[in-house]
């Protein structure tokens, strides 16, 4: 059975940071592309960022580029998101999934195999 269980949201102030984890269980991630997603209240679901594990390669929307890093522990099949510098406008549920390895850079929903369940990311000014 698929799962994909995130965990390390929660509340911080402007400028802090926060590390996603997203621990997946009933495939090896090593052959997989694995992405971040987020959703805000009144906002459609988008891609964050998304990384090809076998190769490393990682992709970055507009959204994540600069401040976000996506990492991956192939012994803990995990992968990360680290965030930095945080502002109020990255409060949203963050979404961990799989994503169809050969749309990786696309960084799409529509390309998503499993998604996980969500954990909310709260940024106060």
């Amino acid at each position: 059975r698929v799962q994909l269980v995130e965990s390390g949201g929660g509340s911080v102030q402007a400028g802090g940071s926060l590390r996603l984890s997203c621990a997946v269980s009933g495939f090896p991630i090593g052959g997989d592309c694995m992405g971040w997603f987020r959703e805000a209240p009144g906002k459609q679901r988008e891609g964050v960022a998304s990384i090809y594990v076998r190769l490393r390669n990682v992709y970055y929307s507009d959204s994540g580029k600069g401040r976000f890093t996506i990492s991956q522990d192939n012994a803990k099949n995990t992968v990360y998101l680290q965030m930095n510098s945080l502002k109020p406008e990255d409060t949203a549920m963050y979404y961990c999934a799989r994503i169809y390895d050969g749309r990786c850079g696309r960084i799409s929903g529509s390309d998503v195999v499993n998604w996980g369940q969500g954990t909310q990311v709260i940024v106060s000014s």
